[in-house]
């Protein structure tokens, strides 16, 4: 019977995974933000406004994971 051996855990990069995710969520707002310039709706324009928003709080907590990786990887 096999067994399956869990991945090592290597941090080494996070901080670049989370620095490109930061990046990718704010073109994904802008391009929101674009967009609502053509949305005449306006329940389309408060679920945009309200996903940029949640949009926001990720990219707080993203940076604050940098900022904990970061430090971790000082000590």
């Amino acid at each position: 019977m096999a067994y399956n051996k869990p991945n090592p855990d290597d941090r080494s990069d996070n901080v670049e995974k989370l620095q490109s995710m930061v990046h990718n969520t704010i073109e994904n707002m802008e391009a929101a933000e674009e967009s609502l310039r053509f949305t005449d709706s306006e329940s389309q324009r408060q679920a945009i406004e309200d996903k940029n928003e949640r949009r926001r709080e990720s990219i707080a907590s993203f940076r604050s994971e940098i900022k904990d990786e970061a430090n971790d990887s000082q000590q």
